[in-house]
């Protein structure tokens, strides 16, 4: 097997992708403190056409070298925005009529592969602070709350690492209906 140069790869550009129709979900950044994983999320969104990322609280926005290491360019292509409080978004969001999922550990969380996906449905999904995780308050104003599977000695995933396994599976499953 031979591989492909970049030229191979057809990539669309930056105005195709902004005028691409785009997966029905937008992701929130909750407190986070890493700028290596806000750029990672950025090149994650971009990889799955993600209508756009929610920078909130401390979480740094763009222009920055750190997060632009890690997105690669991404952050000119996926639409953002930041806000100091959290909550102000997911009531937006909430009247704007998207689904809104922690991904969280708690009782009763759903695990991410037994999840279902709705028709017509919009989604926010919302990844926290590195240390603390999602806040309370923001874990008791979703619709669901989703736990990504592990079954090693450890109990989480690093961000950036948990917004690729996420994203990945409801674009996968979101294609599929």
């Amino acid at each position: 097997m031979r591989k492909l140069k970049n030229s191979e790869l057809n990539r669309i550009s930056i105005k195709e992708f902004k005028s691409s129709e785009k997966t029905p979900i937008v992701v929130i950044l909750d407190n986070i403190r890493s700028l290596n994983n806000i750029g990672s999320v950025f090149r994650t969104s971009d990889a799955f056409l993600i209508e756009k990322i929610y920078l909130c609280g401390i979480t740094a926005k763009p222009p920055h070298k750190d997060i632009h290491k890690t997105a690669l360019g991404a952050t000119d292509s996926v639409n953002w925005e930041h806000s100091k409080n959290t909550m102000d978004v997911l009531k937006k969001l909430k009247l704007d009529g998207y689904t809104i999922i922690s991904i969280e550990q708690t009782e009763k969380a759903v695990m991410l592969q037994e999840f279902k996906l709705e028709v017509n449905q919009k989604y926010a999904v919302i990844f926290g602070n590195e240390v603390k995780g999602v806040q309370q308050e923001i874990v008791d104003e979703s619709n669901y709350v989703i736990e990504i599977p592990q079954f090693g000695t450890k109990h989480s995933f690093n961000i950036s690492v948990s917004a690729g396994i996420v994203l990945w599976e409801l674009f996968r499953k979101l294609k599929s209906i």
